[in-house]
């Protein structure tokens, strides 16, 4: 089970979190590619206005090709199975990294343009299908620890970003398009080790119908003693499904019985990208400068948040042991507190010596705080709260929801920090605290049960007193 985590997540979410971070280390070496080739080509310089506009679409795509990647995950995940899809998806990954590689050399922006909308929508596929591989094979009373896996290889990608893109190692001039093009590495190493393992029991049996391939599956995941707990599990599922086939996402709008859990979901989703995690690392040389940090320590300072949620991410696999909601809510409350903390000194940064060294402690402790719940369990709960015929379609529904929101603070923030100054953080401060109210009178807890036992528990949600 922990290979298979580790097979899935190179390939997957990792992807996503690398490619998050490595973007921001050549910013200026993209700037000066981008006026030399205008120059080259057009024998005059490039307007600062169209280099600005040339400079927002190569960071945003990544965003547009995940919103893509969104949609089509789910439909992949049904046609070609779960592992079938992420290893297609590592196809478009390597043709990414080849268009960035030679966009340098062969004195086209373009390509570099095509090649972020591409690994984006390799990111939006293994975003999507990666916690529903893992959701569907890891056993009920380990789910919670092993979904984790997500938010781990998430976080560590986002690091290893963050230390390969150091001006040291492949951050300088020469060696950004090399930085841009290392996402074939994690493409390479997934298509080398995923095949061994099987497809999700849960997709063999529900959707294909095929029990002696799934019994197989279970016992290499599960071991061949304890296998037939989960198959009985399943073939509940299966009997109650009566042979429903995967819903479209739109049919789920309209299904009265998956309504809360729904509604739930694309709270949980929208919270977890408006909450300004993602504000904090776009932005987080912003929020060092106002805390007074020093310009040359400022990359080593971003650095440090990497390690702060990784670390957080990998304590988490604790939440099998405290409960999702508990996790989740608390996670909430304190980004809550830390984001009021973090206004006010903001605003008496000047009075003391030692305020601004308050602000950058609580950018540590709001991530810490994000990666504590918000930052996993969203994910993972994704999976929990639909039966098997609805889960590919609420993931496709929850990543475009997930990706509209990257987009919309990636486009807001920095006319929220210009409008609003040191009082930026109120607007997350609200959002963190209205999110942890609907799921502490919403969410029920899904530790230890099954998805039939937590379908129950919406029942009543879901059709009030008929139920």
């Amino acid at each position: 089970l922990f290979l298979a985590v580790c097979a899935v997540g190179i390939g997957g979410t990792f992807q996503y979190g690398y490619n998050v971070s490595i973007i921001n280390a050549p910013t200026q070496h993209i700037h000066k590619f981008l006026n030399e080739t205008w120059r080259s080509r057009y024998h005059k310089e490039l307007n600062p206005d169209l280099l600005t506009f040339l400079w927002s679409v190569i960071a945003s795509i990544f965003s547009l090709g995940g919103l893509c990647g969104a949609l089509i995950g789910g439909s992949m995940a049904i046609r070609l199975g779960r592992k079938g899809a992420l290893l297609m998806n590592n196809v478009i990954a390597i043709l990414a990294s080849i268009l960035m590689g030679i966009s340098f050399p062969t004195g086209l922006f373009e390509l570099l343009i095509a090649g972020r909308f591409l690994i984006g929508i390799n990111s939006g596929i293994g975003l999507c299908v990666q916690p529903l591989y893992i959701g569907e094979f890891a056993p009920k009373h380990l789910r919670g620890g092993l979904a984790m896996g997500t938010s781990i290889f998430l976080t560590g990608g986002i690091l290893t970003g963050q230390v390969i893109g150091l001006r040291e190692l492949l951050g300088g001039e020469k060696h950004w398009p090399l930085l841009l093009s290392s996402s074939c590495i994690p493409a390479f190493a997934q298509l080398l080790f995923l095949p061994w393992f099987p497809e999700s029991p849960r997709y063999l049996l529900i959707d294909r119908g095929d029990e002696l391939s799934c019994a197989k599956a279970l016992k290499r995941f599960h071991g061949s003693s304890e296998y037939r707990r989960e198959m009985e599990d399943i073939q509940r599922e299966c009997f109650a499904l009566d042979g429903e086939k995967p819903k479209k996402p739109w049919q789920l709008f309209t299904d009265p019985g998956v309504r809360w859990q729904l509604i739930t979901v694309i709270v949980m989703t929208m919270g977890q990208q408006l909450s300004g995690i993602n504000a904090i690392y776009f932005y987080a040389t912003y929020v060092f400068e106002q805390a007074g940090i020093l310009a040359e320590k400022i990359p080593y300072v971003t650095l440090g948040t990497g390690v702060c949620e990784c670390l957080t991410a990998l304590s988490c696999v604790r939440s099998n042991y405290v409960g999702r909601r508990y996790l989740i809510i608390g996670g909430y409350l304190l980004m809550t507190l830390w984001c009021t903390v973090l206004t006010f000194s903001l605003t008496y940064q000047e009075l003391y010596s030692w305020v601004p060294y308050m602000s950058m402690t609580c950018v540590f402790a709001f991530i810490l705080s994000f990666g504590l719940g918000p930052g996993g369990i969203t994910n993972t709960l994704t999976a929990e709260l639909f039966v098997q015929s609805s889960r590919p379609a609420a993931y496709m529904i929850a990543g475009t929801v997930s990706w509209i929101s990257f987009f919309t603070v990636g486009m807001l923030f920095p006319f929220i920090v210009n409008g609003l100054k040191q009082y930026c953080f109120v607007v997350f401060l609200l959002e963190c605290f209205f999110v942890a109210a609907f799921l502490f009178l919403i969410m029920p807890e899904t530790k230890n049960k099954s998805f039939l036992e937590i379908k129950k528990e919406f029942h009543k949600l879901n059709f009030g007193r008929n139920a």
